[in-house]
């Protein structure tokens, strides 16, 4: 009778269990008693933590480059933008070595150590001489002229740190939260897709919360102060994270022993190898892979030449191969590929397709944290009794819009749109991020008229020859492209998040954020590079650029006028990729 007493309340408990997950000690974990939004919470936390620090530096950079620093707005602006960019882009290595060496969490120790000894020194470069008596600005250059060297050693070290830092941190935060909701279960995978949703909305509350306290710490008391406040919000996000870790769960489950990386690549080897291959001489190295592109949407289409001009089906065609056998040599046979991994590789090229056709948008998200600064600086700033706010506090309305947004987007807009759609996420996620694209295109446009009342507003007055003096006109002029720019975050960033870490092989959960953060450092770059070239092409043969030291006499209007047409050319190439996309179940 005890036996079987004791069978009975081991029955739940074997129901209960986690697949493919352990505890921190590696020991298999119930179901009721770990992860979902008890673990979230602990690493939601952390990122508001890190999201702080991150905006607490990089909203008022381009203020600290351009005051005590002494370089010149276009210098700056690029400095800004490559730093960004850089720190980005490293997400890609990052997620490399998680998920094929360190695993993501001991990947977000070693990122959060770094971060604070990134943070740790910048501080320290502040409280050095400050070289700004000593910085040449010549030519949208800056040339040390003998300036205190370790200062600039110092603050460009911290910089390096904190951008190789983000580049682990970044894409293993957010995938390792991820994790907490196991996709098997309906109602965690529910939970999942909320997740994503309220990770966003707690990233920009840090960023709400550390505009306008850490700029006007930097403003008003000293740098090292503004510098500070980020190195102890990060502290304190590395101890909160560290205080759920017997709440996490770790995923065990890996598709095969080979590297994710190595099998993708070898379908692509394998793809091009075959390219020329005919019909005549196609074979199958068994069954089951004959059967999947025979009936899988039908194998003409993805071999054989086919009127369907659809991108994707020519990408599918042209994976697809990798599958099939050319006798040529005994080589050929043995570098033939398997369905699961032509599926992984596929899964990673259409993410790659959306990848480009977005590259526009991100590159319009990209100039709150210059241009919009600079812009804001030259405006009536004052509130109530002639307080002035900081013009970066100004960024803080996109967090702030995303904020509210994201609660009724989540709470509001899904279950009336579920109704109408059926869709359990009310649209798709390629619906929501083509949303987003439409209002950063107006965005833009909304910009460039209220860039242009503010140069009429500077010539009516007098003031086009005196930068330094305030144009009387109000700051509230900036806040809509602030505000459409923060719900075209609500729809294309998150939305972007979503697809990049539900789309990505299991294997590579740690790659998907990083594919979506690479997208917004592309933009950093490619902004940086088209500020270059404008700059450049403007100022020939005598004439003044856009980009003017004196924003009075540039013309940012024409620059932001041409970022909403670049925008309708990346929307209409997303819609023609979109319109044939496959998702992956």
């Amino acid at each position: 009778m005890d036996l079987i007493d004791s069978m009975d309340h081991a029955t739940p408990l074997l129901t209960d269990m986690v697949d493919g997950a352990v505890d921190y000690k590696g020991q298999p974990l119930l179901r009721s008693s770990s992860a979902t939004w008890r673990s979230a919470s602990f690493i939601i936390g952390m990122e508001v933590a890190e999201r702080f620090s991150f905006y607490g530096i990089g909203a008022n950079l381009i203020t600290y480059l351009t005051g005590p620093l002494g370089i010149s707005v276009v210098a700056a602006a690029e400095i800004v933008n490559v730093w960004a960019a850089t720190s980005m882009l490293l997400t890609l290595f990052g997620a490399f070595l998680a998920d094929s060496f360190f695993g993501r969490y001991r990947t977000i120790v070693f990122a959060s150590i770094s971060y604070i000894l990134g943070l740790g020194l910048l501080v320290l470069s502040t409280l050095l001489p400050t070289p700004s008596s000593s910085i040449c600005a010549i030519l949208n250059k800056f040339t040390p002229c003998s300036s205190p060297k370790l200062h600039l050693i110092l603050f460009f070290l911290s910089l390096c740190l904190i951008g190789i830092a983000q580049g682990g941190h970044r894409p293993c935060v957010q995938a390792f939260g991820a994790d907490q909701f196991d996709p098997q279960n309906p109602q965690e995978a529910k939970f999942k897709s909320s997740f994503f949703n309220w990770w966003y909305f707690g990233a920009c509350f840090g960023i709400v919360a550390a505009i306008p306290t850490v700029s006007y710490a930097q403003e008003n008391l000293s740098w090292a102060v503004g510098f500070g406040i980020p190195c102890v919000s990060m502290l304190t996000g590395f101890i909160l994270f560290l205080l759920g870790t017997e709440t996490y769960r770790f995923n065990t489950l890996k598709q095969s022993d080979k590297s994710p990386f190595w099998r993708i690549g070898r379908v692509f080897l394998a793809s091009i190898r075959n390219l020329r291959a005919s019909a005549s001489t196609i074979t199958f190295q068994d069954e089951q892979t004959a059967k999947y592109l025979s009936t899988s949407q039908q194998f003409k289409m993805h071999i054989m030449p086919t009127e369907d001009a659809s991108f994707h089906v020519w990408c599918d065609r042209f994976l697809n191969k990798a599958c099939i056998i050319v006798p040529i040599d005994s080589n050929q046979n043995a570098m033939t590929c398997s369905v699961s991994e032509l599926e992984e590789a596929k899964a990673i090229l259409r993410i790659l397709i959306i990848w480009v056709t977005v590259v526009v948008f991100t590159i319009a998200f990209s100039q709150d944290a210059t241009f919009f600064t600079k812009q804001a600086a030259t405006l009536d700033r004052s509130i109530m009794s002639g307080f002035i706010i900081p013009a970066a506090s100004l960024e803080a309305l996109i967090s702030f819009t995303i904020v509210i947004f994201i609660v009724v987007y989540d709470l509001l807009f899904v279950p009336i749109a579920k109704k109408v759609t059926g869709n359990p996420s009310g649209i798709t996620t390629l619906q929501r991020i083509g949303t987003g694209m439409v209002i950063s295109t107006i965005s833009m446009a909304v910009a460039s008229l209220v860039e242009k009342k503010r140069l009429k507003t500077a010539l009516d007055h007098g003031l086009v020859d005196t930068p330094e003096m305030t144009i009387p006109m109000r700051f509230w002029w900036l806040v809509p492209q602030y505000v459409l720019n923060g719900l075209a975050d609500v729809f294309t960033v998150v939305g972007l998040q979503e697809l990049c870490y539900d789309q990505v092989p299991k294997d590579l959960k740690s790659v998907g954020p990083a594919i979506f953060i690479s997208i917004l450092g592309m933009g950093n770059i490619l902004s940086s590079l088209l500020i270059s070239v404008i700059d450049t092409a403007t100022k020939a043969n005598g004439h003044r650029s856009w980009f003017s030291n004196n924003l009075n006499k540039a013309h940012l209007d024409y620059f932001y006028l041409l970022l909403a047409a670049l925008s309708v050319f990346g929307f209409v190439a997303f819609l023609f990729v979109a319109k044939s996309h496959v998702y992956n179940s």
